[in-house]
């Protein structure tokens, strides 16, 4: 399970060090890819094609499967971390989350999210009350 938030730095060729606790899991493969809010999902290789798996046998009838699947799909990019754990960030993904030099890269269970460190300042901000004030379930029977 990836948790936790870390804040490494891109480099000038769209390398960012993966946080060390996430290395091993990682070490074999990932695929980054668009995420909601203009973050960036990153999944174990195995987790994405688990995923993409299920997703084969959802109807392709529903547009909002469609359309959730080419977002997704289309954007994105398997990758192998070197030897020193940077991974390399893809333009079109570094452009679309908005990342510069500053990350922040939060463990969100089964994979990680990678976030422009304004961009994740802003959304904590603006999510945080709520999250305080919230009082009632949110996922039934979880809490």
């Amino acid at each position: 399970m990836f948790l936790g938030t870390y804040t490494p730095k891109l480099d000038d060729k769209g390398r960012m060090f993966l946080p060390a606790k996430f290395r091993e899991r990682l070490a074999g493969g990932l695929v980054v890819t668009r995420g909601q809010e203009r973050c960036l999902y990153v999944y174990p290789q195995a987790e994405f094609e688990r995923m993409a798996t299920q997703w084969q046998s959802t109807p392709t009838s529903s547009r909002a499967v469609r359309d959730y699947q080419r977002v997704l799909l289309s954007g994105a990019s398997d990758e192998v971390p070197d030897k020193q754990g940077r991974v390399t960030i893809p333009q079109i993904l570094r452009t679309y989350a908005g990342l510069s030099t500053e990350c922040t890269v939060i463990g969100s269970g089964n994979h990680v999210e990678v976030w422009d460190s304004d961009a994740w300042t802003t959304y904590l901000a603006q999510t945080e009350e709520a999250f305080a004030q919230q009082s009632e379930e949110v996922v039934p029977g979880l809490m």
